[in-house]
């Protein structure tokens, strides 16, 4: 009876994982279709002059289709922060770290609910996502660090100072009128992590399962 109990636990936590890494790929698929998808049908969009959020309250296809992006970019996203905490549960670092980053991914959620036309809300959710994201990689890069993963801690360090530093040198050269390239710069730091990380996840569970 005990044994069968176990197995149970044993195949949730790898169907968690193997899940949240599938939802860590997904995220940045679906968050680019869609965002590509509501630049297409607004020619007018600049990447020197707009942020990306402009998109979120243009009239027509765009709005909706921007904001259903991250929307449900945000639900991955938080799947993902799920899995994630499963694949780092050996060390509070790494639950600390997948905790901050459920945080981001609500704040990613909050973004494509709270449009522009919805202040403070919407500067509120940008802001925590592209501040907390870089702080819940910075801890799991010390998870990976002290379980002796070097090549992941220095990858998720790598990235966490890329996903930091365009927003570091436009507050301080101010390199563009708007926003949307430090936010890209930002979030393509953040994909590569995910679709990594993801990867890792969902073979690491899939392992789990056969075994």
């Amino acid at each position: 009876m005990s044994y069968a109990v176990n197995r149970l636990a044993e195949s949730r936590e790898s169907f968690r994982v193997r899940f949240g890494g599938l939802a860590g790929i997904l995220t940045p698929l679906f968050a680019f279709t869609f965002i590509g998808l509501a630049i297409i049908t607004y020619p007018q969009f600049s990447w020197f002059d707009n942020a990306l959020s402009d998109l979120g309250v243009v009239s027509g296809a765009t709005a909706p289709l921007f904001n259903f992006g991250l929307f449900v970019s945000g639900l991955f996203s938080l799947n993902f922060a799920i899995g994630l905490y499963k694949f780092l549960d050996k060390h509070i670092m790494g639950k600390t770290g997948a905790v901050i980053f459920f945080v981001a991914g609500l704040a990613l959620e909050g973004i494509g609910i709270a449009s522009e036309n919805n202040p403070p809300f919407h500067y509120i959710f940008s802001v925590a996502f592209f501040s907390i994201m870089p702080i819940s990689l910075l801890l799991i890069a010390r998870y990976f660090l002290l379980t002796h993963q070097t090549k992941l801690g220095t990858f998720t360090l790598i990235v966490a100072f890329s996903a930091a530093t365009p927003w570091v040198l436009y507050y301080n050269i101010h390199y563009v009128q708007g926003v949307a390239i430090p936010e890209l710069l930002s979030a393509l730091a953040g994909v590569a992590w995910s679709v990594v990380i993801g990867w890792k996840m969902f073979k690491a569970a899939s392992q789990l399962k056969s075994s």
